[in-house]
C-alpha cells in the first residue's frame, strides 16, 4: 500500500428494517454479512457513507 489512507469498517448491527438508502450505503462499502470487515480507501465519498450509517459500523484506521 502506498501513501493512500485506508479505513477498516465492520458491520456490527443488522440492516434488516433499515432505510433503503442506509442499506445501499452498507452495500456500497462492500459489506454483506454481520461482523464482516472490509478495508476501504479514506475518500470523501466513503466517509460520507460511513457517517450516514455510523450507528451500524465499527470504524478503525487501517
Amino acid at each position: 500500500m502506498s501513501d493512500k489512507k485506508y479505513v477498516t469498517v465492520t458491520l456490527v448491527k443488522s440492516t434488516i428494517g433499515r432505510l433503503p438508502a442506509h442499506r445501499a450505503c452498507v452495500s456500497g462499502l462492500g459489506l454483506r454479512k454481520m461482523h464482516q470487515t472490509k478495508t476501504v480507501l479514506d475518500t470523501p465519498e466513503n466517509r460520507g457513507m460511513i457517517n450516514k450509517v455510523s450507528y451500524l459500523l465499527k470504524v478503525e484506521d487501517a
